[in-house]
């Protein structure tokens, strides 16, 4: 059974930047889509981010252009780079494989 711990959460101000990292414990097949969802306060939870087994990455129009998800298959690890953050940046994120398996929760505040 797959195990996703996430990292990498906390405050910035806007503008600034974060990263996120989820390491699996267990073994993701390299077939195994990675993605990166959120939930802000009140609303629903969202598709962010997703990276293909074969290294295709997706986003949403939201964050295309200042988020970047990349993988290291040697450390079963997948990143978030989030720059230029904006307060509806501000949500709990989740990391989740395909294996299937979602990671803890990592809370993002972006706020002055």
């Amino acid at each position: 059974q797959v195990q996703l711990v996430e990292s990498g959460g906390g405050l910035v101000l806007p503008g600034g930047s974060l990263r996120l990292s989820c390491a699996a414990s267990g073994r993701i097949f390299s077939f195994n889509d990675m993605d990166w969802y959120r939930q802000a306060p009140g609303k629903q939870r969202e598709l962010v981010a997703t990276i293909t087994g074969d290294g295709t990455t997706n986003y949403a129009d939201s964050v295309k252009g200042r988020f970047t998800i990349s993988r290291n298959y040697a450390k079963n690890t997948v990143y978030l780079q989030m720059n230029s953050l904006k307060p509806e940046d501000t949500a709990v994120y989740y990391c989740h494989c395909t294996c299937p398996a979602w990671g803890q929760e990592t809370q993002v505040t972006v706020s002055s």
